[in-house]
């Protein structure tokens, strides 16, 4: 595949990490956000609008949708912005591949596999669970080629707007108490950004892909006791750690409103929550994923370049 992958939502975190997936695999790239500088490869466009979304996806082979409303804007904002997107890539008669997440399911007991029913009934999950049936619809009705690729919590390079992020390396390297969102001794699936871009970008290259949801590789479920521990162990000094509780999340939420939306999806902090990736890996063939201690430091390197900045 040798044409055009455009990455909208190009100065996001995930879509950081697809821009530089799809540039080692060889990929011509337009990277496409409200503010891009406009370059050999910068693209300005406000894809929330027809004109701009059409703009944005005019040659695409693929095209990569990473960008998102704010946090605690999705259930108002999410819908009508995939519509908009859709109408660009239908125009460029390109493939979609979306950037997801797992919502859709609501509280789960067991593992989570693609083919669970989308049950959430929190304005997130119902969100998601739309954004998704317009993707797939479009599909089936032949508009576009589609697939989604669905991640858990994140951290890495480049993760900030996260809660596996500065509350956890940042807080770690200026000897401060990292903080876990969250039940410590829970397992929970945490993906490594660049592991969540290769995954996206091999959907993007792989037909067979098409018409469905894959649960993105990840490293094995781990507690955020553990989690924690590895990244004090990295950045040395006397371990400070803490799981921010429901309680405590609740007066917080008084006063920070992106705290005050991690409420609504709490079954995710305070239960096992983890993904189910064996489809991907049967059906793409091997799939390397990076150990949790190798990507813990990697991300506190890219903290403290960032902090020495």
């Amino acid at each position: 595949m040798s044409g055009l992958h455009v990455v909208l939502g190009a100065t996001g975190a995930i879509g950081s990490a697809v821009i530089a997936e799809l540039t080692a695999r060889g990929h011509s790239v337009r990277a496409v956000s409200r503010n891009a500088p406009a370059g050999s490869r910068g693209f300005p466009a406000d894809i929330g609008t027809i004109e701009g979304s059409t703009a944005a996806c005019a040659g695409a082979e693929v095209v990569y949708q990473c960008a998102q409303p704010k946090y605690e804007r999705w259930a108002q904002e999410f819908p009508d912005l995939t519509r908009t997107v859709l109408a660009g890539v239908e125009a460029a008669g390109a493939k979609l591949v979306m950037a997801d997440n797992l919502y859709v399911y609501g509280p789960v007991d067991t593992p989570m596999t693609e083919d669970m029913p989308h049950v959430a009934t929190n304005p997130k999950g119902r969100a998601r669970a739309e954004v998704d049936r317009l993707i797939l619809d479009a599909h089936q009705a032949g508009r576009i080629r589609a697939t989604l690729g669905r991640a858990s919590d994140y951290y890495g390079p480049g993760g900030v707007n996260t809660t596996i992020g500065p509350t956890v390396f940042a807080a770690a390297l200026a000897g401060k108490t990292a903080r876990w969102v969250g039940d410590l001794d829970q397992p929970h699936t945490v993906a490594y950004l660049p592991d969540i871009a290769a995954g996206l970008v091999t959907l993007g290259e792989r037909p067979e892909a098409d018409g469905r949801a894959w649960h993105l590789p990840a490293a094995e479920p781990i507690t955020g006791r553990d989690f924690l521990g590895l990244v004090w162990s990295t950045a040395g000094g006397k371990p400070k750690i803490a799981g921010l509780g429901r309680t405590t999340q609740r007066l917080l939420g008084l006063v920070n409103p992106v705290v005050r939306e991690l409420g609504e999806t709490w079954y995710q902090r305070d239960r096992p929550f983890i993904a189910d990736d064996s489809a991907f890996r049967e059906a793409f063939g091997p799939v390397g994923t990076t150990a949790h201690a190798e990507g813990i430091a990697a991300t506190l390197d890219w903290y403290r370049t960032r902090r020495g900045a």
